[in-house]
């Protein structure tokens, strides 16, 4: 079953939180779980953002977050914001393509 993380986290240096990002990318590739993300910013609060991740299964994203590297890069993301990140862990269990 499909596997979503959402993470909402407030920041004023988006900047180097998508350039860290990207640096992940780069450093995960080949053994990251993750099959998607997307970075959304809320209109109603400025500096807020959702970073939707999805996964094959619960069972991946644990994989992913069992790893020390993971961990280092959460820490790392977390540097960046300005209060603690809260995160939703949702199993899908229905999808309607429109």
């Amino acid at each position: 079953m499909p596997f979503l993380q959402l993470i909402e986290f407030q920041t004023d240096r988006i900047d180097k939180f998508d350039a860290a990002v990207d640096e992940w990318l780069i450093a995960s590739a080949g053994w990251r779980t993750a099959t998607r993300a997307t970075k959304t910013q809320d209109r109603d609060k400025p500096g807020t953002y959702v970073q939707i991740v999805e996964f094959p299964s619960h069972e991946a994203a644990m994989e992913n977050s069992n790893r020390p590297e993971t961990g280092k890069f959460a820490e790392r993301l977390a540097s960046l914001c300005t209060g603690s990140p809260t995160f939703r862990n949702l199993d899908v269990d229905r999808v309607d393509d429109m």
